[in-house]
């Protein structure tokens, strides 16, 4: 293509002598180079290079106020916008040299392009990750809130519209009717993005937020629609073209439908089960998606109705919903869809403002339509017994703003139904709120405190001829398993019962809408896999062995990994668990060769530690096999004194009940006895290791015996020679940083979550195959 930027004319000869003018245009789209350049040609004015520079100062810009902005707890959208102010007239444009050189008029095209292209991928991921069916599956209580979100600012929108129309201009009534109508929807994206960077979606505030707004997100969009055709009939010469619209409509949803669903079932048929997606079919769902959105355009709907109608019909999840996502996420939702939010920003001009009176008129408008939508949420939630600070946040979660507003303004914009100055403020609202739904949210919904109490639920407080409730978490099949051997240990009798709440933490692909499946109910998966299937008959069957004096309640947690440590609290807090045990994040064959080293399952078990309800004891498991049914299964607890050694202790003593558990206390004393723990401590820990021997003087499976050590080099030597001897060795996780026995270990102590010792047994070089139970005790909420 020729570098130049001339424009002329030429024209041809028809038969019948007709000359048909055109115009062409040598467009300079790329230079050849600082050193090929000619014609003494700026690098900036070619649109590639420009165009790569706007992108990476739209980035950096961004970037940067979000890491500043970030800290005060204000989402990303207010950054993206931000930037984009400042780059606009309102700022950088002030200057004109800075507005010619970097964002020309001839360039805006380019942006304007990508913004588009970035937010309809968007749309439709955000279709992708939705589930239709959890509409059906969703309680009264979202099907009140959800519902009535939408029917009552509706109403009270009609009423202002009636009030209103006469006293404006009829130049502004379509601008005033259509902010009216965009301020009343609930995007489903908006708000479980927002629940997202909250990091509340696995709670039970941010369940009910998302299923109250997918159902008032169809409820929405059902009635705009209703409401616009409504409209169009009620004019006698427009009734032809309703008819038109309505049959191209019900043409585009058929193709949806038709074309969309099938292809879809047809790529995952032909996907090997537990393989992605072929990369061919994700290009030709993507040309798909372009090719409903030019179908939707020239039907004459909103573009983004296509693309995100194409997304219900994608089967969420594993192979080809989640292979959509993984594929496209970072770069639509970290780049691309953002893009459009800070191009919008860019046409902000808060400097030349004329019609004082039509923008007085927006921000009423804003602030009534704020009003009536925190009211129609407030007030349904409080009916449906939601705690009131609960439904204030629930509020101001369904009232946020987000990407999808701006879309719809940017488009009113672009078809001249909003004026410069109309955009303008509409733009700085969906800033205001967005940042005013987030503060006010998370001072409301702090959940770094949403688990802690002040009833100890623990196992030494537990009575020992008492049920014990114990929480045991599951990524894997050989956890589930290691899961039963720990139970199956534990000894449950008569006299000592156990109640197993087993979790199987699967990985949301290709969803936005976690899932809490209780397999007692009957509840099953949409997707259930095989893995999950393995796992529930491997508990299902302790059970049935140890009938009546064992109980198995089995849930299925479905989630982003960052938010699976909720599951997991939630469960133990309503279960009243005294103990949630964690599946280690390294994992052994039966060979003893290390084979895994999963860093979400060690931020998960970090969260939960931070976290629990109750006591928390990490299991690592290496596969040691029992030697024989009528041999004893050893059992050591390396104690070093504290309230985890206490707890760790306190376990052990409910499985040496078992005549095939032989238990061995290992207590690691200073040479200077009152050195270490606090006095208050050293009561304690005397008080149930009488306790215990006095336990052992009755039972022959129990032995105590005391080490004397000077450092923590002589008792690394102790601990490893306990390897050999032990099929499950039991140590508390915290210790006091000046205890003698542990001195100089905590510098090499690599995995903070298992503590000084249990890390020193849990190295990968070890290759004795003894398991390890790092045991927390309960944090319990200072008065």
């Amino acid at each position: 293509m020729d570098m130049g930027s001339s424009t002329g004319h030429g024209g041809r000869e028809r038969p019948g002598n007709v000359t048909t003018d055109f115009c062409y245009v040598d467009m300079a789209l790329h230079s050849t180079g600082i050193w090929g350049s000619h014609d003494n040609a700026d690098l900036l004015d070619f649109a590639l290079p420009r165009l790569q520079l706007q992108l990476a100062i739209i980035f950096f810009i961004t970037q940067s106020l979000h890491l500043l902005l970030r800290r005060f707890n204000l989402p990303r959208l207010v950054s993206e916008i931000l930037a984009g102010i400042i780059l606009g007239p309102t700022i950088l444009g002030q200057f004109p040299n800075v507005e010619k050189v970097l964002f020309p008029p001839k360039g805006d095209v380019y942006l304007d392009l990508l913004s588009k292209i970035g937010y309809i991928f968007f749309i439709f991921l955000s279709g992708v990750k939705m589930d239709p069916r959890t509409v059906l599956r969703t309680g009264i209580k979202a099907w009140t809130i959800g519902v009535l979100a939408v029917t009552l600012p509706l109403g009270g929108s009609l009423m202002m519209t009636v009030l209103q129309q006469k006293e404006i201009h009829k130049y502004r009534i379509p601008a005033y009717k259509n902010t009216i109508s965009i301020q009343n929807l609930f995007p489903f994206p908006v708000i479980a993005t927002m629940l997202v960077d909250l990091k509340i979606m696995n709670s039970e505030l941010g369940r009910l937020a998302l299923a109250s707004a997918l159902i008032s997100d169809m409820v929405s969009n059902l009635s705009s629609t209703v409401i616009t055709y409504g409209r169009v009939g009620i004019m006698s010469f427009a009734n032809v073209i309703m008819v038109h619209s309505t049959f191209l409509t019900v043409c585009l949803i058929l193709f949806i439908f038709c074309v969309g669903r099938p292809l879809s079932l047809w790529i995952i048929k032909n996907t090997p089960e537990g393989k992605p997606v072929h990369k061919f079919h994700v290009i030709l769902m993507s040309f798909l998606v372009l090719v409903v959105v030019l179908l939707t355009d020239n039907v004459g709907l909103n573009y983004q109705y296509g693309p995100f109608l194409l997304g219900l019909v994608v089967p969420d999840g594993p192979p080809l919903g989640a292979t959509m996502v993984n594929r496209m996420e970072t770069l639509v939702s970290g780049l691309l869809a953002p893009l459009l939010v800070t191009y919008c920003g860019m046409n902000v001009n808060l400097v030349e403002i004329f019609d004082l009176q039509f923008v007085s008129l927006v921000w009423s408008v804003v602030g009534s339509c704020l009003v009536m939508k925190l009211v129609s949420v407030f007030v349904p939630a409080i009916i449906c017994r939601v705690p009131v600070k609960d439904a204030v946040a629930l509020a101001f979660i369904m009232s946020a703003q987000g990407v999808v507003q701006m879309s719809f303004y940017y488009y009113n914009y672009v078809n001249q139904t909003f004026d410069g100055e109309t955009f303008s403020m509409l733009t700085t609202s969906v800033l205001i709120q967005s940042a005013l739904s987030s503060l006010v949210v998370k001072s409301l919904y702090d959940y770094s405190t949403l688990y802690t109490g002040y009833q100890k639920r623990d196992i030494q407080h537990t009575a020992i001829n008492s049920e014990l409730r114990v929480l045991a978490c599951a990524h894997r099949v050989d956890d589930a398993l290691a899961i039963r051997k720990v139970v199956e240990v534990s000894f449950p009798s008569r006299d000592s019962p156990i109640a197993l709440y087993a979790l199987h933490m699967v990985e949301l692909a290709g969803r936005a809408h976690p899932q809490l499946i209780d397999h007692q109910l009957g509840q099953k998966s949409s997707n259930s896999t095989t893995r999950t299937q393995k796992m529930i008959d491997i508990l299902s069957s302790l059970e049935q062995q140890y009938s009546g004096v064992a109980t198995v309640q089995q849930f299925t947690a479905m989630s982003l990994t960052k938010f699976m440590h909720h599951d997991i609290c939630t469960v133990a807090f309503n279960k009243l668990a005294s103990l949630i045990i964690l599946p280690f994040h390294r994992k052994w064959n039966h060979q003893g060769k290390f084979i895994l080293d999963s860093s979400s399952m060690r931020a998960i078990n970090c969260q939960v530690l931070d976290l629990a309800p109750c006591s928390v004891a990490i299991l690592v498991d290496r596969h040691k096999a029992r030697r024989a049914a009528s041999s004893a299964y050893n059992v050591g607890v390396a104690f070093f004194g504290g309230a985890d050694d206490r707890e760790a202790l306190a376990y052990a003593r409910r499985m040496a009940l078992s005549p095939d558990v032989c238990l061995t206390v290992v207590r690691f004393v200073p040479w200077d006895i009152y050195a270490g723990d606090s006095q208050w401590d050293a009561v304690l820990d005397a008080e149930i290791l009488k306790e215990t021997r006095m336990q052992g003087t009755q039972q022959d499976n129990i032995m105590y015996r005391e080490e004397r050590v000077k450092d923590g080099a002589e008792t690394a030597m102790l601990i490893h020679a306990m390897e050999e001897a032990f099929d499950l060795i039991m140590v508390g996780r915290r210790h006091k940083d000046d205890t003698p026995q542990l001195l100089g270990l905590s510098e090499w102590n690599d995995l903070a979550e298992l503590g000084p010792v249990g890390d020193m047994l849990a190295s990968p070089d070890l290759t004795v195959p003894v398991s390890v139970l790092v045991v927390q005790h309960q944090n319990i909420k200072s008065i």
